[in-house]
């Protein structure tokens, strides 16, 4: 299982929105070829700012086979606006969990 984690800098005034187009997103990510979920997050310090996390089988799962589909097309088109800065992605593996 791979975690995708993107960092997501919003434009002020545009929280809201943004929070709305990640929920009208959901069956995008449900009807992706091996995505097992995906949760938003919101930073308490810096409130512009989120985290998308995003549950692959593999990374090819979301490199290959969601940003070259027609979903992602429309998930960009959702949330592409309100970015302030281009998201900072990246994927991480388990190393442990503790509990």
């Amino acid at each position: 299982m791979i975690l995708e984690i993107a960092q997501i800098d919003v434009k002020s005034g545009l929280e809201a929105k943004f929070e709305q187009g990640v929920r009208g997103a959901i069956p995008l990510f449900k009807a992706a070829k091996g995505c097992k979920g995906m949760e938003l997050r919101r930073s308490i310090e810096q409130t512009r700012r989120y985290r998308v996390m995003i549950q692959w089988e593999t990374l090819e799962n979301h490199t290959v086979d969601f940003r070259g589909s027609e979903d992602f097309k429309k998930w960009r088109a959702l949330v592409g606006n309100c970015f302030e800065s281009p998201p900072q992605v990246e994927h991480v593996n388990l190393a442990f969990k503790g509990f």
